[in-house]
């Protein structure tokens, strides 16, 4: 829930309040229920609110502790509340409210910095001491709410979206050659702390970052999770694996239901977001409120998974809603969704979850998403080949296996001074399965894609694109618990039945065998994916348009290539080609950067 920004100055300035509130004006659409800025001396403050927690003023952001010691702004949500609270409050802290903001401002004056290790949920947040002058900045384990940041000689800004940065004003919009590098190698990933302009960074997940007043700072990064077989586990039979990532999933489920405001369910009829239908069902929630979308079939390819999501929908009894969205409503909605992007991204589904959200926010403010289960569980196709190879062979396997395309095809279609002199993505993907931690190659695969890929892909796109419309969507499979026991299971428990075995076992406990082994579906949206009728005039206008030209980051005869058979270049995963340089210049276009 919510966007945030700030301002902190070094050089014993005071903080520029007007681009504060540009930026705080920018986040508005993840908190439309309520805004509020602060400041003092070198910092201020700004933030929108989405009522979620605590639905009275109390709640309100920025928020000072009642004996004046920090003030903070927070986004997301930390789902054990409650139970902190009481904690806290045996401590000697009182509360003035039920929010869980507060709880976080307690929470820091208690254990300082450590305070993260304690929370169970979602976060970013930035907290002021108003004693020291220093600031905090944090991030949740997974990353799954952001934080991006824009340095310049005396001064620190950050907000919760990029394009908020860029209202500021005053960032470099030049293009970072390693991101570009990245984005077009790793199916659109740029890792932190890149993105893919050089004057904006983002906050590492589960990291803590510390600024001094004069402008320097520490970074400390607060969980790891082992991915190796643990002595706890020891002994541990298939059907002991599978009740404990029951047990851990209904936990998880359990948790994200705190709120004081209705929760529901996006429901594609997979296996992982029927789980949470039937986790919640088998808790008593009854009603439950449920969504789904689906599109009109193009180049042949059945735009909808309705069949499934309709029989979860009976068998639970949930308040089922559709949404079948015509190939024109996909075109009409491509900006507003690019324009939601913190940072371009190629994956199709991206518009389905814009357009959904927007639906969705209709009817309620908070939801449960099934991301995250095949990346925390081995559910991909590519794993398999992954776990037959040797760890000194499993770089150069994962990167035949996920990477768009190679350093030398990038050579061929980059300006040649936008091109890193060395493979800078297969360089990281190596670096990343070299630290140890990781017992087998697929253990090393599943920590990169866990904690790399799918904060910067799938996570990031869910985000942007729900919070857009002020919905806020909670991901159980990304509980740092859960997390944690599927890192220590068994890598053959995780890849048996086709993939996400222990997870399938565990789902034939609470749903129909036909939900549990239909084939791997996928969330098609085959406009874009074969770029149809006003799609493809999209694309061709944002690459003919004089930005792209001035520009001119790919070579001219691959574009033309490109253009003469929109639909029959795919990169090495599959993605379309055309698609991937397009909506780099259109995300660029759209957020006025020339």
């Amino acid at each position: 829930m919510c966007g945030l920004s700030g301002e902190i100055r070094f050089d014993g300035g005071r903080p520029d309040l007007a681009a504060v509130a540009r930026m705080t004006d920018r986040v508005a659409g993840r908190g439309p229920d309520g805004q509020g800025t602060w400041a003092c001396g070198p910092v201020a403050l700004g933030h929108r609110r989405l009522k979620i927690i605590d639905l009275t003023e109390r709640g309100a952001q920025p928020m000072t502790d009642a004996r004046g010691e920090v003030t903070g702004v927070f986004n997301g949500c930390v789902y054990n509340h409650p139970e902190l609270r009481e904690e806290l409050r045996s401590l000697g802290h009182r509360f003035e409210s039920t929010s869980d903001t507060e709880v976080v401002l307690k929470a820091y004056q208690q254990w300082g910095t450590a305070c993260v290790e304690h929370f169970h949920g979602m976060f970013a947040f930035a907290v002021v001491e108003h004693r020291t002058g220093r600031v905090v900045l944090a991030r949740d384990r997974l990353g799954i709410k952001p934080l991006y940041l824009a340095r310049t000689p005396g001064r620190l800004r950050f907000a919760s979206t990029l394009p908020a940065l860029l209202a500021a004003g005053d960032v470099d919009t030049s293009l970072d050659p390693v991101a570009l590098h990245h984005y077009m190698s790793w199916h659109a990933t740029v890792p932190a702390p890149h993105t893919v302009l050089n004057g904006v960074r983002k906050l590492p997940p589960a990291t803590v970052r510390v600024v001094e007043p004069d402008g320097t700072h520490q970074d400390h990064c607060y969980w790891q999770p082992s991915y190796t077989r643990r002595a706890e586990y020891a002994g541990m039979g298939a059907d002991e694996w599978r009740d404990a990532v029951l047990d851990a999933l209904r936990t998880a489920v359990r948790r994200r239901m705190v709120s004081d405001v209705e929760v529901g369910v996006l429901l594609s009829g997979g296996l992982d977001s029927s789980l949470i239908v039937a986790l919640l069902a088998d808790e008593g929630q009854r009603d439950l409120m449920t969504f789904s979308i689906g599109f009109e079939t193009e180049g042949g390819e059945q735009g909808d998974e309705f069949r499934y999501s309709d029989l979860v929908a009976r068998e639970f009894g949930t308040d089922h809603r559709q949404l079948l969205v015509p190939s024109d409503r996909v075109s009409a909605a491509l900006d507003g969704a690019v324009a939601a992007m913190s940072e371009p991204m190629i994956s199709h589904d991206v518009v389905a979850f814009y357009l959904l959200s927007e639906q969705v926010s209709k009817e309620v403010k908070v939801v449960q998403s099934g991301q995250g289960a095949d990346e925390v569980f081995a559910g991909y196709h590519w794993y398999p080949q992954l776990a037959e190879v040797a760890r000194e062979d499993e770089p150069q396997r994962y990167a035949e296996t996920y990477f768009d395309r190679s350093h030398a095809d990038l050579a061929r279609i980059l300006r040649p001074d936008m091109l890193p002199a060395d493979d800078v993505s297969g360089r990281f993907v190596r670096d990343h399965m070299t630290v140890p931690g990781a017992e087998t190659a697929l253990d090393a695969a599943l920590r990169l894609d866990a904690h790399v890929m799918l904060v910067d892909d799938p996570v990031k796109r869910v985000d942007n694109m729900t919070m857009s419309w002020g919905l806020e969507a909670r991901v159980p499979f990304l509980d740092h618990d859960l997390v944690e026991l599927a890192a220590a299971c068994p890598p053959e428990l995780k890849l048996a039945d086709g993939g996400k075995g222990v997870l399938k076992e565990a789902g034939r406990k609470l749903l129909p065998r036909e939900v549990v082994d239909r084939p791997k579906g996928y969330f098609p949206v085959p406009a874009i994916r074969h770029m149809a009728g006003p799609v493809l005039e999209r694309v061709r206008a944002s690459l003919a348009a004089p930005e792209a030209r001035r520009r001119g980051l790919f070579d001219e005869s691959y574009v033309a290539e490109l253009l003469a058979a929109p639909d029959e270049h795919r990169t090495r995963r599959g993605a379309n080609a055309l698609w991937q340089v397009a909506l780099l210049e259109i995300w660029l276009q759209t957020h006025g950067i020339k």
